[in-house]
């Protein structure tokens, strides 16, 4: 077979939007993550969103087919991994996407920016330069074995599935390509953006410059262009989350838009217009679905209902002192208080509410900055099921196969 070489053989890279559905589900999804980055107060929003991070990080490794369950996480975060083999390149591949995902954000690129050869090649890197060597090697269809540099294109060529990606000489050309287009589509308006990060996101994993972790690079690569315009809900939502709950669906849009142009009704480019429409549309109503599902999750009336719910049934086990939970609850309200406003909320002495708001800090139902300072909101491990319904893996590694929600 004749390998892509051309930059036009990734052509179109924006399909045409004349009924306007494509830009009225932009629109809404802007809207719909506008509304939940209101929703909670910056510490208890930025709590919640490192969770959100770490689940990304699960359900794009579950995308890859790789299964981790609760404990496995909470151990590879203490940087305690398994003896197992399997389980601990699984924690390891968790931990990486975790801590490239908060690096990445940290540095805030611009659109203009993060579609540049240079940006998506520092995105591999900072995924793959947290993995061990042994774990960045792939074999070719003859079995032939080669090493993945971090942040470097492949100098090999490979098939992937039915797809026999483009000529590694021609990657040069193909990501000069990408970037202009990509640079000046983010320009335009908010919808325009939106549509265009999710043809960006077919049209990488096409281009598949690197010899691993393409599909993961172009998931952070989404992430960070809707969060970069202001559409990821200050990370309160997971388009992962959803590409894993439809992985079936998405497996075939991404297989559908890799087809040739099917008649002359099909656009003007190489590959066919109409595929990459209905991909867009795919990613578009995926993504409207996580914002709302988390909208529903986030309710202000409902979260609190569940926290006091969940605090009142550990002071009848005994495992919080009586009253705690009324402490969590206000500091979930005014999203951080002084230690000495304890005794007063509590209305008990000062050394029992010392007592008690020790205990909150020992058991991860509260958290502060140092050891005077303000008390804010956290999470107990074994309450994030129940806070984070649907969201956060519940004790069984099979809980997430369930299709109750978007």
């Amino acid at each position: 077979m004749t390998l892509y070489d051309s930059s036009a053989d990734m052509e179109p890279l924006l399909p045409d939007d004349k009924k306007g559905e494509l830009s009225g589900a932009a629109t809404l999804l802007f809207a719909e993550a506008s509304r939940i980055a209101g929703a909670l107060r910056p510490h208890t929003r930025s709590k919640i969103a490192s969770l959100v991070r770490s689940m990304n990080g699960y359900y794009s490794n579950l995308i890859e087919g790789h299964r981790t369950k609760p404990q496995e996480i909470e151990s590879a975060l203490r940087k305690d991994f398994s003896s197992n083999k399997s389980i601990r390149e699984k924690q390891l591949l968790h931990l990486a996407h975790l801590e490239a995902q908060e690096a990445l954000e940290a540095m805030n690129l611009p659109v203009a920016e993060l579609v540049k050869p240079e940006a998506i090649c520092l995105i591999h890197k900072e995924f793959c330069k947290r993995l061990p060597p042994e774990m960045l090697v792939v074999k070719d269809g003859a079995g032939k074995t080669y090493d993945v540099i971090p942040g470097e294109v492949r100098n090999y060529n490979v098939a992937v599935g039915r797809h026999l990606a483009p000529d590694y000489k021609a990657l040069p050309r193909l990501m000069e390509r990408f970037s202009n287009f990509y640079v000046q589509e983010a320009g335009k308006s908010t919808a325009t953006s939106i549509i265009a990060a999710m043809a960006a996101h077919h049209r990488l994993a096409w281009i598949h410059p690197f010899g691993d972790g393409n599909g993961r690079v172009a998931r952070l690569t989404t992430h960070l262009w809707l969060r970069s315009m202001g559409a990821g809900g200050e990370g309160l939502w997971t388009l992962s989350r959803g590409l894993a709950r439809r992985v079936n669906d998405y497996r075939v849009a991404l297989d559908a838009a890799d087809e040739k142009r099917r008649n002359d009704y099909d656009g003007r480019g190489y590959l066919s217009e109409t595929a990459l429409r209905a991909f867009c549309g795919f990613m578009l109503e995926t993504a409207i679905d996580q914002t709302r599902f988390m909208a529903e999750l986030l309710d202000i009336g409902n979260f609190e209902n569940r926290l006091t719910a969940y605090c009142r049934q550990q002071e009848a086990e005994g495992s919080l002192h009586r009253d705690a939970a009324l402490l969590v609850k206000q500091v979930f309200l005014e999203d951080e208080i002084r230690r000495g406003d304890a005794a007063r909320i509590l209305n008990v002495s000062p050394r029992t509410a010392q007592s008690v708001i020790g205990e909150l800090l020992e058991k991860r139902y509260l958290t502060s900055p140092s050891p005077k300072g303000t008390l804010r909101l956290d999470f107990p491990n074994r309450a994030r099921s129940f806070l984070f319904p649907e969201l956060y893996p519940a004790g069984s590694s099979t809980d997430m196969d369930s299709e109750m929600a978007p």
